[in-house]
């Protein structure tokens, strides 16, 4: 097939580096070219697309309705979204669709880096390591308020039991940690192999010592902890937030904070990242007064959005959008976990 011309939105040195490694490896040099654009895709960007045959988005690219119809319009060539991401929410499907542009996903890079990311900072958070770090930084040897839990023998509440949920189940289990969990699906037969419990949402929160999400950003898990769930949890129990931003209330969470109702919070994802996260603003007044407020209280950590950022997830990542590109210009069908479809309607 002729080279195609592919421009990748919103990359990093690290992208460039592991797309370019991944080419080679799949022998892809010679089908596929790359241009990479630290800028992401939004209305003042979108035009830089015309004249390629594809784009690649990242999770805080704009694929809204108006993009969509502006790349339809201003730049026909493109026949196809590549997602280097697992989740799809900021993409109009149907719109896609409506143009006949394909919108593929990596839908498993890594669940352990994630998973492994939020036992990162559970562990960092219950025991003070982000306060002593910075104390003996500046020869403060000092212990007063750093005191912690044992995990062992507390009760962890997993919210989604896909693939990163399992992997995290797995971890506490190790740790000698009693697991609840939650899905609109459980597997009942993996729980009774690996020794969890499916409860309700309600008994969930009202019994973990923990509560960490995995869950996707659907419009039935938007919000899901919100202020009615807060109340439901255990007094001096932690939060973790390694999934989607949007699954958790901020502004409820700041004032459940406030209250001194939970122990800490521990979020690598946020609502209203977008303006934020990627990005250093280190030289700028942060006009968003929710987020500035979750980052000061000491019982809270907030990274951001690095739970994926793991070499083997990297090199996950980049394979799958090439093989996912590669295929589509071939002729050849998608895998059906890779494709992502509008819902049909009925």
């Amino acid at each position: 097939m002729p080279q195609r011309r592919v421009l990748v939105f919103d990359s990093k040195s690290y992208d460039e580096k592991t797309f370019r490694q991944a080419l080679k490896t799949l022998n892809g040099q010679s089908k596929l070219h790359f241009t990479f654009l630290e800028s992401k895709l939004n209305q003042e960007t979108v035009d830089q697309a015309h004249g390629f045959d594809g784009i690649c988005a990242f999770v805080n690219d704009i694929l809204d309705r108006n993009i969509i119809e502006e790349l339809h319009k201003e730049c026909s060539s493109v026949k196809i979204i590549a997602l280097r991401s697992a989740g799809f929410n900021h993409v109009d499907l149907g719109v896609a669709k409506k143009y006949n542009i394909k919108v593929c996903r990596v839908p498993r890079y890594s669940p352990y880096a994630v998973a492994e990311h939020s036992v990162a900072l559970l562990l960092s958070l219950n025991r003070n390591l982000h306060h002593a770090y910075y104390r003996t930084k500046q020869h403060n040897f000092s212990l007063d308020g750093l005191v912690g839990l044992d995990l062992f023998g507390k009760t962890v509440g997993i919210i989604g039991t896909g693939g990163i949920g399992m992997c995290a189940i797995n971890i506490f289990l190790g740790f000698g940690c009693r697991v609840l969990a939650n899905d609109i699906l459980p597997n009942e037969q993996v729980a009774k192999e690996k020794g969890f419990t499916y409860v309700t949402m309600d008994e969930l929160l009202d019994q973990s010592d923990v509560v960490s999400l995995y869950a996707p950003l659907l419009d039935s898990t938007y919000h899901l902890i919100n202020r009615e769930a807060l109340e439901k949890m255990k007094r001096g129990a932690i939060l973790i937030n390694t999934s989607r931003g949007g699954l958790i209330d901020t502004n409820a969470l700041v004032d459940c904070l406030k209250s001194g109702k939970l122990r800490g919070a521990a979020i690598d994802v946020y609502e209203n990242e977008k303006d934020y996260f990627f990005n250093d603003c280190s030289q700028q007044v942060m006009a968003d007064d929710t987020l500035a407020r979750l980052i000061s209280m000491p019982n809270t950590i907030v990274t951001s959005h690095q739970a994926f950022l793991t070499e083997e997830a990297l090199r996950n990542i980049a394979e799958t959008t090439i093989q996912n590109l590669l295929d589509f210009f071939d002729g050849k069908p998608l895998s059906q976990q890779n494709e992502v479809k509008a819902p049909e309607k009925h």
